[in-house]
Parts: C-alpha cells; structure tokens; sequence
C-alpha cells in the first residue's frame, strides 16, 4: 500500500491568542491530521490518495481550530476532542466534493477539484465515503455525539438542497436566504464548537454557549464571502470575483438590490436576472454592484451577525481563550472589508 503523508501541516495562526495557546492548538492540529489520514486509510491506494486529495490541497481548518479553541473554555484538548475536531473536519471535508460536483468547479484551494480530476460519480462516492469517515470516527465518542453528528448531517444536506433551489413562492428572499445560511454553513460550525465545549468538559451553559456563538460565527463567515464575491479584484482573495453571480446565486447582496423600488437600479436588476456568462455583462454588473447600498446594507449585517456571536460570550470569564474566540469574529468579518 502506497503511505500518505499527513494532510497539512500542524501551523496554526489564531489571532488574540497567547503562545501558549497557539502551541496547545498546534499540537492538536497535528493530532487531528495524523487521525484524520490513519481513518481515511484503505487498503485500496485509489480511495486512500483520492479520501486525503482536498485535505492535502491546504485549507486553514478553521473548525477543527475552533472545536479545540471551545475545549479551552473547560480542561483543554483532550484525546475526545481531537476525535470529535476531526469528525468536523472529515464531514466538512465530504461536503466539499459534494460542492465541487454540485458547482462544475475545476479548482478547489489551487488544486483540481474533486470532479475534475477524477469525475462526477467518484467525486460523489468518494464524498459518502468520507461521510461515513466521519461518523465512524464520531461514533466513537458515544451516542450523544452520534445523534449531533446526525441532526448536522441532516440540516447541512436540507441546506445544500434548499441552496441549489429558488425561494418557495410567499415566502421573504432574505429570510429564506438567511435560513438556508445557518443551515448549509452555521450548523458545522456550531457541532465544531458545541463538540470542544462538551468535550473539554464545560458545563451545559457554556455548551450552549459555544453552539450558538458557533452557528452565528458560520453565518457571518458565509455573508463575508457573500460580499468578497463582488468586492474582491481578481488575484486579491484566490477567488474569481463574481462567481456566485455567473452561477446565478441570489446571495444577500444580490437580493438586496433586487428588493430595490428606485427606478436608477432598473438596469442593475434586469441584469441580475440575465445570464451572466457573458464577461461583459458580468462585468457590468460588479461595477454596478461594488458601490451600491445593497453591499453596505449586506456589509452592516454581516457585522451585526459577528457582533451578536461576540455578545454570547459576554457571561464568561476573561481567558485566552475567550480572547482568541472574540478576536476570531473579527477576522471572520474583517475578510470582508
């Protein structure tokens, strides 16, 4: 059988933390990679090198850092959360070949995509896979952990599903939107928090805590890359601006320009609901889109939604890690602008 090396390097860059903390969470991280290819090894080298291929392409591994920073709130990163840090990271990891299917993408983080270097159905399977990667690894935590797992897994795939579809006549575009938003992206996050409190020993309070902290952090982390769609120029954030846009998603900027009644935006929405494949279509419309009030309506949000996860630590006592979980929404949003 053919090694694999471990996915990424143990290099872990937290801002507002103490050395102490970074080099507490950097030998975790380390711990979690070594688990997450020990449990993605198969005796067939195919599956094994195509389980680690988007784990190996890089990533800052943001929730599995969060899980263990949640652990800090109560006795540390123990062996438990290690696996349950893992456990987050493997289904996020799934989701993603799921995503590159879904998107047609042909680049995930620099490196070919899932779907472009094998095909859709490997991509597809090889996702599953690791879904059951990760429940396998959960499920050793006990059966409160599964049952978690479980009702994540349901809500992140009820996201994906209500994401890839159009609002329900009757119902509010942003308020669908917003809910699709704690779906698809709040709810792992919130499992990455809710499984290091619970696991480094935190009392039932501060669990819930973590897991509301979490899924508001996920939301405001899915609006700022809302708004780095547009606002980004190409080579500033590793993402071609406008590709929510050319693949028609009515993400929260977008459906506050659409909401718009001042006649000066008839332009801007009947492009917004053209086909944008065209560049210069496309074009026009970031340039329409960049200054306009729907972004700075989007942006305030975005910074409300961060504001609100930092309000729910409020109760806790001062703590590096307290610190390093508040200076993380401000990164979050910060991305954005």
């Amino acid at each position: 059988m053919t090694a694999v090396t471990s996915a990424t390097p143990g290099v872990v860059a937290v801002p507002g933390a103490s050395e102490e903390l970074v080099e507490r969470l950097s030998d975790g991280l380390e711990r979690v990679e070594r688990l997450i290819v020990e449990r993605t090894r198969h005796e067939d080298d195919f599956i094994s090198e195509a389980n680690l291929h988007l784990a190996q392409a890089g990533g800052k591994r943001f929730r599995p850092v969060l899980t263990m920073l949640a652990a800090e709130l109560g006795d540390g990163i123990t062996d438990e959360v290690v696996a349950a840090a893992a456990g987050v990271e493997l289904t996020h990891l799934a989701s993603l070949y799921h995503d590159d299917v879904m998107d047609e993408a042909d680049l995930r983080r620099g490196a070919p995509s899932a779907n472009a270097k094998y095909d859709n159905s490997t991509a597809i399977l090889v996702g599953d896979l690791l879904f059951g990667s990760a429940s396998d690894v959960i499920a050793d935590l006990g059966p409160q952990a599964v049952k978690i797992q479980a009702q994540t897994f349901i809500r992140l795939c009820a996201g994906q599903i209500r994401d890839d579809r159009p609002c329900p006549d009757g119902q509010d575009p942003r308020e669908y939107y917003r809910s699709v938003l704690a779906d698809k992206t709040g709810v792992l996050v919130a499992t990455a928090a809710r499984y290091g409190a619970m696991f480094g020993g935190c009392s039932p309070e501060v669990v819930d805590m973590a897991t509301e902290y979490g899924e508001r952090l996920g939301v405001a982390f899915q609006l700022a890359d809302d708004l780095i769609d547009i606002a980004s120029r190409s080579g500033d954030s590793g993402k071609t601006p406008g590709t929510d846009l050319r693949e028609g998603k009515r993400t929260l900027p977008v459906l506050n320009a659409l909401a718009s009644e001042d006649p000066a935006d008839d332009e801007l929405k009947a492009l917004l609901v053209s086909d944008l494949d065209d560049p210069e279509r496309l074009e026009r419309v970031l340039e329409l889109l960049r200054p306009h009030p729907a972004m700075t309506a989007a942006r305030e949000e975005m910074l409300a939604v961060g504001r609100r996860a930092a309000e729910v630590l409020d109760p806790l006592p001062e703590s590096d890690a307290k610190a390093a979980l508040l200076a993380l929404v401000a990164s979050v949003v910060d991305r954005a602008g």
